[in-house]
């Protein structure tokens, strides 16, 4: 009969071989959300001229004192000139219906793409949405231009329109700007009524999107 000891030593090579199998799959598994939780690399553009922010009312500026809407703000602070191709109302079907003549048509280089939010208003399925933004990425990339996506997020625990931009983004090769209203919607000192922010929301719209808008016209 081996002794206790000897025996202790025939299982501690088991043990071992155990925990390090744990131990090497939660590595891997902790590497992969790293990776997943990284923001997503936006491919150079490679043809073009223009700047373009292309949306709803977020882009037009609705709320904003005459110059401080995001568009103006961070023309200003980039030092090029942003064409503002933002119309309120607008969803992504009716903005996809005109994708060629307020983008495609104005030889684009960069395009910040601001959409979504009235079609969470309207109920739109999101399947339909993200149908409809992907064709609209897909038709600017095809031209050589680089797409700078802004996410937006709507409740805390229902919320399924963030992880959708981030899909997009790394599909399409996208630059992303996530929950660009985080701190901002339901803010009543940063709002100019329930869904538009105001001058000081605006500018902290455009301290998100600056840096990866600088990054892209590298």
């Amino acid at each position: 009969m081996p002794s206790p000891k000897h025996g202790g030593d025939a299982d501690g090579p088991i043990i071992s071989r155990e925990l390090a199998l744990v131990l090497i799959g939660v590595a891997l598994l902790a590497s992969f959300w790293l990776l997943r939780s990284g923001s997503p690399q936006a491919a150079r553009p490679s043809a073009g001229e223009n700047v373009i922010a292309f949306g709803d009312s977020l882009v037009e500026g609705v709320g904003a004192s005459t110059g401080r809407d995001v568009v103006t703000l961070l023309s200003a602070r980039v030092g090029v000139p942003i064409v503002n191709a933002g119309r309120s109302g607008d969803t992504t079907g009716t903005a996809l219906a005109r994708l060629d003549s307020a983008v495609l048509s104005r030889r684009p280089r960069v395009v910040i793409v601001v959409l979504g939010g009235n079609d969470f208003l309207r109920r739109i399925p999101h399947e339909e949405t993200f149908v409809n933004l992907d064709t609209i990425v897909d038709r600017i990339r095809e031209r050589g231009a680089a797409v700078l996506l802004v996410g937006l997020s709507f409740g805390v625990f229902t919320d399924t329109y963030g992880d959708r931009y981030d899909d997009l983004a790394r599909r399409t090769s996208s630059g992303l700007v996530p929950d660009i209203l985080a701190g901002i919607l339901g803010h009543p000192e940063l709002m100019a009524d329930q869904i538009h922010p105001n001058d000081r929301g605006y500018r902290m719209m455009a301290d998100r999107i600056e840096p990866a808008l600088r990054d892209l016209l590298k």
